[in-house]
């Protein structure tokens, strides 16, 4: 079983917004950082942003002041607000976290970025 799940991913205009949730399958999300990926067909997979369990973000600098990755710990999920959004940010977006030793991955949600 996964135990993370994304959504929100979907058509957007360049210059718009949208929002990633990444639902954790229960409240050991609170205990680890978590972090968000992305990959276009064809290419590796890159990193985007990271958020610690403190809260301490890390972002990709190509997305620095126009992403934004948060948690809440009650709800057992991590966001990524993306604004400005461009034809290149166009990717499927996976949440990760490394759990015991252990990298999981969710299924991923498709943004697209196209007028």
């Amino acid at each position: 079983q996964v135990p993370l799940v994304e959504s929100g991913g979907g058509l957007v205009q360049p210059g718009g917004s949208l929002r990633l949730s990444c639902l954790a399958s229960g409240s050991w999300m609170s205990t680890y950082a978590m972090r968000w990926y992305r990959q276009v067909p064809g290419r590796q997979r890159e990193f985007i942003a990271e958020i610690t369990r403190s809260g301490i973000t890390n972002y990709f600098d190509s997305v620095k002041g126009r992403f934004t990755i948060s948690r809440d710990n009650v709800k057992n999920t991590v966001y990524l607000q993306m604004n400005s959004l461009k034809p290149e940010d166009t990717a499927v977006y996976y949440c990760y976290v490394r759990r015991a030793a252990v990298d999981y991955w969710g299924k991923g949600t498709l943004v697209t970025v196209s007028s």
